[in-house]
């Protein structure tokens, strides 16, 4: 009988090789060859992940293997540009080739949900070399929306909102993805706290991913710019020079009239380079440091749309000539497509230039000017009066200012309610002399709400709604409203169905962008009527966007007026344009602008012109002269307050 028996140094030796053996190269790129697979629902190139599709992100996934000495690795870029794609493969990767706890933050709870359900859930079961380390079963509580174990405990994906409280936890990995759109929270500044999870590891991996949005304040912009600055240098394919393609390369070489003719043109030979030539620069491409002395802690890459075949350059062009003009339209337009943030308009023109074009205007006070074809009002609440603008819209974004009116007395009264009744349905009369009625009002609803609510009820909801702010500049252009309840009773405020928010921040921006041009025919010109008094432009121009120290030591940009000046004016132009948003003015097809051009601006008919002039004693047909006394019929149904104007213009809440 033979018996055996180990050999115990040899079981040692065996041990020691093991433990000493270095750990195989963490090489994400080769991971995602062999292991990321898309579907055609998810990608226009389904199948196994092909470096030759994305050959840009090969330094990026070599900067967040452990070989790379960079501790954070910063990504600025266009929108579906596959960024979480790159995420993705170094959430994954990680935990498959050098298990670790790895922190996955995303702006709210809402979206880490829907990115826990829709993007991680169907990786980790497709995912072969993942399938079994992460069952996908319930194991008490080690397999839950925001919180995926290794079914061996060697690490864990932990993923949470942003607008709640970042702490607790120890990270050696994480991600921040969509960082713009990150706000404060309870605890104070959540980029922040995400980074003081991995202060612990000296060789910790962050990677912040994210569009941008407006500078000065965009998380992202601030981030690539304190690190290593990297941009993609291409060759030109007639010369070989290297250079980067920039969007204002692409924009002076731009053909309105064929945007499928889109391209650039080098800057060394002058040759020009056209998007078939794209996929052979893309993989001779080379990523270039203009911050390197960053480069050994902090890598920062900016890519934009241009370079991927995700998107082609006649849809960039497109997508620019539909969104020029508009400042609104223009900041997404250079967040998304060209990676870009939208650097602000902080303040307007001095008012004093305003007031000064005015002066000079083609068109006087109570008129709408040629071109101005769908006519809103904003309403301001105070204490003691209520203030109006009405404001006619064109065609490109263009706008003109007709009238301003102060309402006295409170929203709550009879009185006053009786005089918005009738200004609701007043006319005024347009460049070829129609009367014109409002097509939609705006009134804000944040002040006096129930009493707003008791008058805004007794007029349709096509004719009127009822607005307010938003408190975040990352908040929609416009949205309706989410249902709120009265806070003494508990019950359903029926206002909610008309009641909307909007984005003030960005409207205002947009203005003081669009009051600074002075050609009537560019996109987004603000056109103003004689006959203004010099108030309505100082309220007008009254904000401007200032740095603000926060107590936890970080600064946020705020919009603020001098407390002696009244803003009424600039209140009431958001809300005007709000209410011609809702109408529907951005997005109006040329036939709609054709038809209402043929509505309101043909020619009166004579028999028409002999029926007004024997009524009013006036020609339909005829414009006033600058300066000329507002017709009879186009006066204020709100008579003037009996006090000067300039005391009333000077009155505050």
């Amino acid at each position: 009988m033979i018996v055996h028996t180990a050999n115990a140094a040899r079981l040692a030796y065996d041990v020691m090789a093991e433990i000493m053996e270095p750990p195989a190269e963490v090489d994400y790129l080769a991971w995602a060859e062999k292991n990321v697979s898309f579907s055609k629902r998810e990608s226009p190139f389904p199948g196994p992940y092909n470096r030759e599709n994305f050959p840009y992100f090969d330094e990026i996934l070599r900067a967040l293997s452990p070989a790379d000495p960079c501790r954070t690795v910063t990504i600025m870029k266009s929108a579906q540009l596959g960024g979480t794609v790159l995420a993705n493969i170094f959430t994954l990767g990680s935990m498959d080739m050098d298990p670790g706890d790895i922190l996955y933050v995303w702006p709210t709870v809402t979206k880490a949900e829907s990115w826990s359900k829709m993007k991680l859930a169907p990786m980790l079961r497709n995912t072969l070399a993942l399938a079994t380390a992460f069952p996908m079963k319930n194991r008490d509580g080690l397999d839950s929306l925001l919180y995926k174990e290794r079914v061996d405990g060697r690490g864990a994906i932990l993923i949470m909102g942003a607008n709640a409280p970042i702490d607790q936890v120890s990270m050696a990995r994480q991600v921040q993805d969509d960082l713009s759109k990150w706000e404060k929270n309870s605890a104070g500044d959540p980029e922040t706290q995400a980074d003081s999870r991995s202060r612990a590891y000296e060789f910790a991996k962050v990677l912040k991913i994210s569009t941008p949005l407006v500078m000065p304040g965009c998380r992202i912009t601030r981030n690539f710019e304190a690190g290593s600055q990297e941009h993609l240098y291409v060759p030109c394919p007639h010369c070989g020079h290297m250079q980067t393609l920039e969007w204002e390369n692409m924009l002076a070489n731009l053909d309105e009239a064929h945007p499928e003719k889109a391209h650039f043109t080098c800057i060394e030979c002058g040759a020009v380079i056209e998007e078939h030539h794209r996929a052979k620069m893309a993989r001779a491409g080379k990523w270039r440091a203009h911050n390197p002395k960053a480069k050994r802690q902090h890598r920062s890459f900016s890519l934009w749309s241009v370079i991927s075949a995700l998107q082609s350059w006649e849809r960039i062009a497109r997508e620019w000539l539909s969104a020029r003009g508009d400042p609104a339209s223009e900041q997404t337009f250079l967040n998304d497509t060209v990676g870009r943030a939208y650097v602000t308009a902080g303040e307007a023109p001095p008012w004093e230039t305003l007031r000064d074009r005015a002066a000079a205007s083609p068109y006087a006070r109570g008129r709408i000017p040629q071109g101005g074809l769908v006519l809103t009002m904003g309403i301001d609440c105070q204490v003691d009066r209520v203030e109006c603008q009405i404001v006619a819209f064109g065609r490109d974004f263009r706008r003109f200012v007709v009238d301003y009116l102060v309402v006295p007395g409170h929203i709550s009264e009879p009185v006053c309610q009786e005089r918005l009744d009738a200004l609701l349905y007043q006319t005024w009369k347009n460049s070829v002399g129609r009367p014109i009625q409002l097509d939609r009002v705006a009134i804000d609803g944040n002040a006096y709400t129930e009493e707003v609510w008791e008058w805004a009820k007794r007029h349709p909801a096509g004719k009127l709604v009822m607005v307010r702010g938003a408190s975040s500049d990352l908040a929609p252009l416009t949205q309706r409203v989410k249902k709120e309840r009265n806070h003494r009773t508990g019950k359903l405020n029926r206002y909610s169905r008309r009641f909307y928010t909007f984005n003030g921040s960005i409207l205002k921006m947009a203005l003081y962008r669009n009051v600074a041009k002075t050609d009537p025919l560019e996109r987004g010109f603000v056109g103003f009527p004689t006959g203004l008094e010099d108030e309505y432009f100082r309220q007008l121009t009254a904000e401007r966007r200032v740095p603000v120290k926060r107590k936890d030591g970080h600064t946020e940009y705020k919009w603020q007026k001098d407390q002696a000046q009244a803003n009424e004016g600039l209140d009431t132009m958001n809300q005007a344009e709000v209410a011609a948003i809702l109408f529907g003015v951005r997005d109006l097809p040329e036939a709609i602008w054709d038809r209402l051009e043929a509505e309101r601006e043909a020619p009166i008919p004579e028999a028409q012109l002999d029926f007004e002039e024997s009524l009013f004693g006036l020609s339909a047909g005829r414009q006033e002269p600058p300066g000329a006394p507002v017709p009879k019929q186009h006066k204020p149904v709100a008579p003037a307050p009996k006090q000067p104007a300039e005391n009333r213009w000077k009155k505050r809440r």
